[in-house]
């Protein structure tokens, strides 16, 4: 089978200036010319080699900076390798900054005859497809407005709605799915489907690994510029967010004072860490109903929080604690071994104790899962973890609130 995409040994080098460098020619010549050459240069990609087949979702994951976005300009056309090269078999389309190009004067209609022109359609092709685009972007009522009075929503399902209307043999998508509400982003993702089931080669950036899980024939992982691995979506996307989980982990702490515990111990306090350290919490991990390490996951589904602890001496009767709060610091839940009446043994030496929690019924959203291990009387902390471990839970149904319960409506025509 041709290729849709061959990239091979691809590689783009930027250069670094200045940060007060001149920005007006009046202010170069007024400072001499000072900080005016480029400084050390650095490689945004090195080295990258894949594929693409007619009809193949790829998706590409990685950290910020790691080149994602520089990848899909180079597929795309935007810029120069500085080795390397990239072959396209037919027509292109990029999904990239979604509204670039839109002029806020002119009309949502007038819009999309100049966006569908500059994509390369005819102005012919635009009025065929014209009724198509608008309502894809729900913008029926709003189309003949100027631009300035759309919502930043609706110009990203505007510009959307063009984009998928070019018939394109090559998609490139950064980071663009998360358009509109959920009713919407369904949809899109639907049309996705279609352009692969039409043959069309897609090349898709997102960070959310649950699209890349499911939507993808095979993943591609970043990381600094370089492609560290490549093949079955599920694969690499567990191996990348274990890196990631473990990177969370590694963060070097920002010392803060030392004060003395009511025992007598010294209490180290750091920016995300504190306690006498008696007993350390070594090492945490989220894990699904499979046994992955996840940053991620669906409401409603099983989680366990694995907590590896060290403690040199004895421990007598210690308890551990597991708090999730959402990104502006609600508490969602708020669990202990003294809540759930369980009474620990001394402790000495290495172990583990997890939290099996059946079910998590939390909104979609971002929230953390803080850690604490502390004495019996909850007088001071062993070792508290806050804010270390995030994770993310996928979009639901629902858009408001913290939970989102097993529910069901039932209908009686009489009371």
């Amino acid at each position: 089978m041709t290729h849709a995409i061959v990239v091979e040994g691809l590689a783009k080098q930027f250069r670094s200036y200045h940060a007060d460098r001149p920005r007006t020619l009046k202010e170069a010549f007024v400072r001499r010319l000072q900080h005016m050459q480029a400084g050390e240069s650095f490689w945004a990609l090195r080295d990258v080699s894949f594929d693409v087949k007619p009809g193949q979702i790829v998706g590409i994951v990685g950290s910020n900076g790691a080149g994602k976005s520089t990848l899909l300009r180079l597929i795309g056309g935007v810029g120069r390798p500085d080795k390397g090269h990239v072959k396209i078999q037919g027509r292109v389309a990029a999904l990239l900054d979604l509204g670039t190009g839109f002029h806020p004067e002119l009309t949502g209609h007038e819009n999309v005859f100049v966006t569908g022109v500059i994509a390369g359609l005819t102005r012919r092709q635009v009025t065929q497809r014209l009724d198509s685009i608008v309502a894809f972007a729900e913008l029926e009522r709003f189309i003949d407005s100027p631009l300035r009075t759309y919502s930043t929503g609706m110009q990203l399902r505007l510009a959307f709605a063009i984009g998928i209307h070019t018939t394109p043999d090559v998609l490139l998508i950064d980071e663009v799915l998360a358009v509109g509400d959920l009713a919407f982003q369904q949809k899109c993702l639907a049309r996705i489907r279609q352009f692969k089931a039409d043959n069309c080669a897609i090349i898709l950036i997102s960070h959310d690994t649950g699209q890349i899980r499911e939507l993808c024939d095979k993943a591609l992982w970043l990381r600094r510029g370089r492609l560290v691995a490549q093949g079955d979506p599920e694969s690499i996307v567990e191996q990348y967010v274990a890196e990631m989980e473990s990177e969370t982990k590694r963060k070097t702490p920002v010392e803060w004072p030392v004060r003395a515990t009511p025992a007598g111990s010294v209490l180290r306090m750091h920016e995300n860490r504190f306690g006498s350290m008696e007993l350390e919490i070594v090492s945490v991990r989220l894990v699904d109903q499979q046994g992955r390490s996840v940053i991620e996951f669906r409401s409603g589904d099983p989680l366990h929080v694995e907590i590896d602890y060290s403690a040199p001496q004895r421990i007598e009767a210690p308890t551990f604690g597991v708090t999730i709060s959402s990104e502006d610091d609600q508490v969602c839940a708020d669990l202990s071994t003294a809540a759930a009446g369980i009474s620990l043994p001394v402790l000495q030496g290495e172990g583990r104790i997890t939290l099996h929690l059946e079910r998590l019924d939390l909104n979609g959203g971002q929230y953390y899962v803080d850690v604490g291990a502390y004495t019996s009387n909850w007088e001071y902390a062993y070792d508290y973890h806050w804010h270390t471990y995030p994770l993310t839970v996928l979009p639901t149904n629902n858009k408001k609130g913290v939970l989102y319960p097993p529910h069901r409506w039932e209908f009686s025509d009489t009371p």
